[in-house]
């Protein structure tokens, strides 16, 4: 699908199509959060109606939760793609050396490798079968996603032969898939992609301050499996699990297991770590867009630096308490673990943040024919 940019724009296109690589593509290739048990089996549930043209289906997961130390389940839902021609490759769960490892999703051209994990409707452990982009559109296979007909006209049906044979959330080690990436799927990692659009963090916040999410509530059944659309949790179409896809076996002592939630060898701990906010100085010869991306720019670097100092502080005072009380080293070790995932989540907040300033000024893609 080609771009149509005109000539004013041209310019400053490519050099948000060149910050958008810069920031997306690492973050991608990044660990967010390791633990030292794996998470429960993925629950059986039925797909939501799709709400209406252009939502593509994200699947639902387990996220981890460091202030309960605790895994949670992310609905699957239907999302906007962010751009024409974009698909999303899932987040995944991959075992390395004794801990368990988190990867995240992104959109881009192409679907990466997600871990070899049976999502389902469509994402049966290497690609996607659920639909294609063409024209501009992207059209459903009806033989796996539930698409209502009448409504959305852009579909096919194609049969897939699939069988379930087990519901392992989690990649490598004990019981875990076995699966690697081909090379088609580490180049897809390369690509250029966007990490997660503002619905599915939505989605991701909803489920995390939802306390019957949680896999010590819910023991693998969650009672909210899927949404027809992000942040909404009641309603009309709400799903919820038919039933548990395994028995699950948390340790006792949870995130304390196997080392606990183990820090990422090379990742910042604190915010002092990271490095410096970038900041871009576009020069389109267009004086007034320009300035008006570098106010807006200089106000979201100011907010996020802020936070950054407010984190700093308060992960300072917790260095103080553990000094007067003499804490030893398991305790000490468990506090650093804690602050490394608050200031990658943290990190991870900031980027998805100026991803969305990137969007919000780039041009708009030149789309082929009305929508169906």
């Amino acid at each position: 699908m080609f771009r149509i940019f005109s000539p004013k724009n041209l310019m400053f296109a490519l050099l948000v199509m060149c910050m958008a690589m810069a920031i997306a593509t690492p973050s991608i290739a990044q660990i967010r959060i390791s633990v030292g048990f794996g998470p429960p089996p993925l629950p059986v549930y039925e797909q939501p109606l799709c709400p209406g043209d252009g939502y593509l289906w994200t699947p639902g997961y387990w996220a981890w939760d460091g202030d309960f130390d605790d895994y949670y389940w992310v609905p699957g839902t239907w999302v906007l793609a962010p751009e024409i021609g974009f698909l999303w490759t899932p987040p995944y769960w991959g075992w390395d050396n004794g801990a368990y490892l988190f990867y995240d999703g992104y959109w881009g051209p192409t679907i990466g490798f997600y871990g070899g994990i049976d999502y389902g409707f469509g994402y049966f452990g290497t690609g996607f079968y659920g639909g294609r982009w063409e024209g501009g559109h992207f059209f459903y296979n009806r033989g796996v996603m539930n698409v209502n007909a009448t409504e959305i006209h852009n579909v096919y049906n194609e049969r897939v032969e699939h069988n379930v044979y087990n519901h392992v959330a989690y990649n490598g080690g004990p019981g875990g898939i076995s699966a690697r990436a081909t090379p088609q799927e580490e180049a897809a990692a390369h690509e250029r992609h966007i990490g997660r659009v503002a619905a599915q963090n939505q989605q991701i916040d909803a489920a995390r301050g939802n306390p019957e999410l949680r896999a010590s509530a819910n023991h693998g059944k969650p009672p909210v499996a899927a949404t027809p659309r992000a942040g909404e949790f009641k309603g009309k179409g709400v799903v919820t699990a038919k039933e548990a896809g395994g028995e699950y076996h948390p340790p006792a002592n949870r995130g304390a297991a196997a080392g606990g939630e183990h820090a990422m060898s090379g990742g910042p701990v604190h915010p002092k770590d990271l490095p410096p906010i970038e900041r871009v100085h576009p020069n389109t010869g267009n004086a007034k867009a320009d300035q008006k991306y570098q106010q807006q720019q200089e106000k979201l670097a100011a907010k996020q630096e802020s936070e950054r100092q407010k984190l700093q502080q308060k992960q300072d005072k917790e260095h103080q308490q553990l000094a007067k009380q003499n804490a030893d080293a398991s305790r000490n070790q468990q506090v650093e673990q804690r602050h490394q995932q608050q200031t990658q989540q943290m990190q991870q907040r900031h980027t998805q943040q100026q991803q969305n300033l990137q969007q919000k000024y780039s041009p708009p893609p030149a789309r082929g024919g009305g929508r169906k």
